[in-house]
């Protein structure tokens, strides 16, 4: 397997080196993300809700200790969003654009890397092109510096060993493209199921603020 891709690499030349260069890039950080998010399985569905449901029930405590300490970004952030909602210092707005902002860095990380994905699945392309050019171009040199004594074998074995780049290209950029889209996906989700966790958790604060403040008034009236 080895000796075949070396050949391969010394018959594309410097493109194929550097398409080379994307393919490990890409690897690596695909493999960095699906790490991470390989990491957030111990704060799934169940964790959240469960913390949401005793919070709704005023089970502040067993709230917290579902979801402390959890590397997943959903449960972490209903962690520091129920440590704000206890300490007391935060209300309504102000609550409400903290929690966002903690969501806003920890949907950032998420997305963090997938940029370098999205470049090399437009460049590997662009790359594998721009190599058979320049391979074509050197075959019809050599193919007039020849004159009338043409070798038609030489010239198709230029021919193809220049289309050799633009088939690297494509290979690394058709995969680098899906996973980029995937990943990408993955994201969205997860900004999406991180929005609805907090609103949901923000709300409910919010009418429990209101039912406090409403009793007090009931007392007072009384």
């Amino acid at each position: 397997m080895l000796a075949p891709a070396l050949h391969i690499l010394s018959l594309g030349g410097p493109v194929v080196w550097v398409l080379t260069l994307f393919s490990i890039v890409a690897l690596t950080v695909a493999l960095v993300k699906l790490a991470q998010f390989w990491s957030m399985r111990d704060g799934g569905d169940a964790v959240v809700k469960q913390a949401i449901s005793h919070f709704a029930n005023g089970e502040h405590s067993q709230a917290l200790v579902l979801v402390k300490g959890r590397r997943a970004p959903r449960a972490h952030l209903i962690a520091q969003a129920l440590q704000l909602i206890d300490q007391g210092k935060l209300h309504g707005d102000a609550l409400s654009q903290e929690v966002m902002r903690q969501a806003r860095q920890v949907i950032s990380d998420l997305g963090r890397y997938l940029r370098i994905l999205e470049v090399i699945a437009t460049v590997a392309p662009l790359l594998g092109l721009l190599g058979t050019v320049l391979g074509m171009i050197e075959a019809f040199q050599a193919m007039e510096a020849a004159g009338e004594q043409v070798n038609p074998a030489v010239l198709s074995g230029g021919i193809w060993v220049a289309l050799l780049t633009t088939a690297v290209g494509l290979g690394v950029a058709i995969p680098v493209s899906l996973v980029h889209s995937w990943l990408e996906r993955r994201v969205e989700f997860q900004a999406g199921v991180i929005q609805n966790d907090l609103e949901h958790l923000l709300s409910l604060d919010t009418a429990r603020s209101t039912a406090a403040v409403d009793a007090k008034s009931h007392l007072k009236l009384a």
